[in-house]
């Protein structure tokens, strides 16, 4: 997604994020640079990567740099989404000086966290890239970062599974203990849709055969989620369900398990480690003399 296909909504939830992340770091002031160097200073600085993987990131700098100076001059070299190497120079910017070193830090650790997300969604999503299946994220996302996080998943390959708790209705083992069945379950939400005039994709979890066939039998839902089931369970239970749904896996997915898994014929697999583990990747913003 490049700046031009950054929809208005989605431009002002990065500005949200920049003007608060600005404000966490920089305080009243960042009196070092205001006691060290000029106010009416330019120097231009370079991204320089410092490891293997997939760039994320390169058009929220962009918008950083612009926040702190609107005279900013952003020559980009490297897109969203590009592979990287070491060595590659992803952006040169020109612009005040105790600008750029106000942005830097939010440059860098967006930046870092992104291409990290990106580069292990890329390595999931190679694994099955000639199995039809679609490799999904979760809601295991840094809070009030889930926006930006979610867009790296896509820039590595993989992708966006719900955004929240309100587009989606999923079904999860502590709803069905809660509720004290599936089929309790199902029937509240269809309850509650309609004295509501409402409707989503209903996902609904099932931890074993057994529950597995009560949802057969009460049905009204569009997916079925196989959660933590052995690679020959979740074989048999996707004959069973023998595409009259869609068909998920979940828990404790791997690099090392996650083609097996495609195998047996799900649909879609998801992924908490996309976001939740994910390393951050080692870039450097550096002052070019």
């Amino acid at each position: 997604m490049s700046d031009s296909q950054i929809s208005e909504t989605f431009r002002q939830r990065i500005l949200q994020f920049i003007d608060e992340a600005l404000a966490e770091d920089v305080g009243p002031g960042d009196f070092t640079s205001e006691a060290t160097i000029p106010a009416t200073n330019r120097d231009t600085a370079r991204l320089l990567v410092k490891d293997v993987g997939v760039l994320a990131g390169v058009e929220v700098a962009k918008m950083i740099f612009q926040a702190v100076d609107p005279t900013a001059e952003f020559d980009q070299r490297m897109n969203d989404g590009d592979l990287m190497h070491v060595g590659d120079e992803a952006f040169f910017v020109t612009c005040n000086s105790r600008a750029l070193l106000r942005a830097e830090r939010l440059v860098l650790n967006t930046m870092q966290r992104m291409s990290g997300i990106a580069t292990l969604s890329n390595r999931y999503a190679f694994e099955v890239e000639d199995l039809p299946v679609k490799v999904l994220d979760t809601r295991k996302t840094t809070p009030n970062l889930r926006f930006l996080e979610k867009w790296a998943v896509r820039l590595g390959g993989c992708h966006n599974y719900r955004d929240g708790l309100y587009d989606r209705i999923m079904i999860k083992d502590n709803h069905i203990d809660a509720a004290g069945s599936i089929t309790a379950a199902i029937e509240g939400v269809q309850k509650f849709f309609r004295e509501n005039n409402m409707e989503l994709p209903i996902t609904v979890e099932v931890r074993n055969l057994v529950e597995l066939m009560e949802v057969l039998q009460v049905g009204q839902v569009d997916r079925i989620m196989l959660d933590n089931f052995e690679v020959p369970i979740m074989r048999e239970a996707v004959a069973h369900i023998n595409k009259q749904y869609e068909v998920e896996a979940s828990g404790g997915i791997t690099l090392e398990s996650i083609r097996e898994i495609a195998q047996t014929g799900v649909d879609f697999i998801s992924v908490g480690a996309l976001t939740h583990s994910a390393t951050s990747l080692d870039l450097s913003l550096k002052v070019v003399k």
